[in-house]
């Protein structure tokens, strides 16, 4: 959400990160909305300072006799009473309208986010890893997978496409996946365990900016509680409007939760395999901080992502998106992209944000300093720890071997009960 102050004060500023969003000059539209709203509500103030006023020369009036006046002084507070409640409504009907219009808009990207209209402009921060050289042609998980235990036709039969059935040796591997993953993440980077719910109302959905605009890619309960497309939903909400002491930040909280989207924005792209799904488990990453300390907590927070890449010895470049591509309310964004050999090409596994203030006005969480009268909004930041699913994805096709079998990397031995390679059912 925006700060109208912001605006008010630099109409050209905000202008050029819209324009650097792709979008075109909104401030002078905005303020002229402001500015109606503001006239309003000072018509409204000085309406109710007359009403009063006079209500109190009435019984003046009254008192030294002066009937006439008084009767002119009770016909001016009627018409003021019978003209206020419209008056009100249209400051109601326009703060409303500016606060959608607000609400509608992306945040704006940070000076050190490159420009780029999509993801052609993103830069490549760093890469880890080597790709592994294979003496035979690696395969897409989608061809060989399904013989180790990932069954998209079972799951199809019973939901529809964008689902998957994982039996035996390949439940054990994805449930090996989030176990590790949420262990990394509170052990070693700090973050507290959480268990949310999977289902949030309106409010919390507009706090982390999934609505309005993201309608279609949630899917809606009969009661109208929608299911979480990322427990950054229930883990940011866990501070909406509370006032946090500064002595507790930063907090730094994780879940690994099933996450829903109906992929409304995506027709037609990765439909084969388990890469993009309708239900999906992820480990996510969610800290709450003071204005100053946002920036060097995004760094912490893609560090811990990519901790766990390496653990799994899987190769993977870091991206810096450009503001073309970033999310909707990101002002900074890293990627961290996976290496793929069946598919010879680097994917997304992970996301990790800076928000700055952006989610924090519409939650109305803030923080007060020590020693401090006023208030100030929190900084939010979020990130994958990573996506489970895709993470499957990149260990069966970079442990892939020649006769279709599997092999567990290191680091997950301790979560698989014995086992150590993942070998196709004949």
């Amino acid at each position: 959400m925006h700060d109208i102050r912001l605006i008010r004060d630099d109409p050209q500023a905000f202008d050029a990160g819209l324009a650097r969003r792709g979008l075109e000059p909104l401030s002078a539209q905005i303020l002229t909305a402001d500015a109606s709203v503001r006239a309003l509500q000072t018509e409204i103030q000085a309406a109710l300072a007359r009403r009063n006023e006079a209500s109190k020369l009435i019984g003046q009036a009254m008192a030294q006799g002066d009937k006439e006046k008084a009767e002119a002084l009770k016909a001016e507070v009627a018409e003021l009473k019978a003209v206020l409640p419209a008056k009100e409504d249209a400051e109601r009907e326009q703060l409303a309208a500016l606060h959608d219009r607000l609400a509608a808009l992306p945040n704006l990207p940070a000076a050190d986010v490159p420009d780029g209209e999509d993801e052609g402009g993103n830069v490549e921060i760093a890469r880890w890893g080597t790709p592994r050289s294979f003496d035979f042609a690696p395969q897409e998980h989608a061809d060989f997978a399904p013989a180790l235990g990932l069954d998209f036709e079972t799951a199809a039969k019973m939901s529809g496409a964008r689902f998957a059935f994982l039996k035996g040796q390949m439940a054990r591997l994805e449930r090996a996946l989030g176990q590790f993953m949420i262990d990394r993440q509170t052990i070693d980077a700090g973050y507290t365990e959480c268990a949310t719910p999977l289902m949030v109302r309106d409010e919390a959905a507009f706090g982390t900016t999934q609505l309005p605009k993201f309608r279609e890619d949630l899917f809606q309960t009969t009661d109208g509680r929608w299911l979480i497309s990322t427990s950054e939903m229930s883990l940011t909400n866990a501070v909406r409007e509370e006032i946090v002491p500064e002595a507790d930040l930063p907090i730094r909280m994780t879940a690994l939760t099933p996450c829903f989207r109906s992929e409304a924005g995506s027709a037609g792209r990765d439909t084969r395999g388990y890469i993009r799904q309708h239900q999906f488990w992820k480990v996510e990453l969610v800290s709450i901080t003071r204005p100053e300390d946002s920036d060097a907590e995004l760094e912490r927070k893609t560090r811990a992502a990519e901790a766990i890449l390496e653990a799994l010895e899987l190769p993977y470049r870091k991206m810096l998106l450009c503001a073309g591509d970033m999310g909707f309310s990101a002002r900074k964004t890293y990627d961290l992209e996976v290496w793929l050999p069946g598919q010879n090409a680097y994917r997304e596994i992970s996301s990790c944000s800076n928000c700055g203030d952006f989610q924090a006005r519409r939650m109305n969480t803030r923080f007060r300093r020590e020693g401090a009268k006023g208030n100030e909004f929190v900084h939010t930041l979020n990130g994958s720890g990573l996506a489970v699913g895709r993470t499957l994805v990149a260990v069966l096709e970079n442990y892939q071997q020649a006769d279709g079998s599997v092999i567990v990397p290191t680091a997950l031995l301790p979560y698989m009960g014995g086992m150590t390679r993942l070998t196709p059912a004949h």
